[in-house]
């Protein structure tokens, strides 16, 4: 097992360069203290889990410290959002500190979230609450435990900190984990900004590090567009199947790995019903219960 200061960084995503992210360190908490863990969730960094108890762990999840081998950056994208085409969006209050390799060569991101404002927050604070921070630790870990791809919650950091929400909150941040944050929104940014050599240049880091047993195949674009879709398609399954209903489906909030990201508000439904809606902000219930196989289907088109 590994202690905090002996994680081994290799930033592939960064090195894409500033077309694609920009580099921007996480703005402190007050006071930051540990609120919760995830020894499992530590197990895929090889982190000891008496690292937890030590008082660097929510000094470098809260913004005080970085590694020196992290290399934090907003990453850029763009997305339909509840139907509708925003043309730049990107990691409004959330950085990729950087990715860790562990000893099974397995990539890591470790995505801050709530930590501060970065060039594409527009109009937010950059910050996120401790009850929405909870929330998002609880589903991660839960839809993972039930077999269903999630990112993962390695842990929360509270704070004392305010955020004003509709009420004065405590702010929070969130690390989480996951192979790649490259969403279909990504692809979007790209495509309708008609970078096409940087199209191309996201489509080879992405089948490189992910898939790359898509190199060798004479149509690689088709069989990574099939790629995704199919693992798009077995990740509703399993939401259908468990009753979990994301609630914001918006294409910047896909996972091009199949995996559930981005958790707002979301739910399980107590009883069976179609058209059950858990976004209170969705008044047409684009994204009920009923709707997440033809709106995934729709993000994919």
């Amino acid at each position: 097992m590994k202690s905090l200061t002996q994680l081994t960084f290799d930033n592939r995503f960064a090195r894409l360069g500033d077309t694609f992210s920009t580099q921007v360190s996480p703005q402190p908490l007050e006071a930051p203290r540990l609120v919760v863990a995830s020894e499992a969730a530590m197990a895929l960094l090889d982190l000891d889990p008496t690292e937890a108890e030590q008082p660097l762990f929510a000094e470098l999840f809260s913004g005080h410290k970085i590694w020196s081998t992290a290399e934090p950056r907003a990453m850029v994208y763009s997305g339909h959002q509840f139907g509708s085409y925003n043309p730049q969006l990107g990691d409004g209050r959330s950085l990729l500190l950087g990715e860790v390799v562990n000893e099974a060569g397995e990539y890591w991101d470790l995505h801050l979230k709530g930590a501060g404002k970065t060039p594409y927050s527009r109009m937010g604070d950059g910050r996120a609450v401790l009850r929405s921070s909870i929330r998002e630790f609880l589903a991660s870990e839960h839809l993972h435990a039930l077999g269903i791809p999630s990112s993962r919650a390695l842990c929360v950091t509270g704070s004392d900190t305010l955020v004003y929400r509709e009420r004065p909150e405590r702010g929070a941040m969130l690390l989480r984990l996951a192979p790649s944050h490259v969403r279909f929104g990504h692809f979007e940014f790209f495509y309708y900004t008609r970078q096409h050599s940087e199209l191309k240049q996201l489509f080879e880091h992405v089948v490189e590090a992910h898939f790359p047993e898509l190199l060798e195949h004479p149509e690689p674009f088709h069989m990574f567009f099939r790629t995704v879709l199919e693992r798009t398609a077995a990740l509703i399954a399993r939401w259908q199947a468990y009753g979990f209903c994301h609630g914001v489906m918006n294409t910047d909030n896909m996972s091009i790995l199949g995996i559930t990201f981005d958790f707002g508000p979301y739910a399980f439904l107590d009883d069976f019903d179609a058209r059950f809606i858990c976004n209170h902000s969705d008044d047409t219930g684009r994204y009920s219960f009923e709707n997440q196989v033809p709106i995934a289907h729709w993000n994919l088109a």
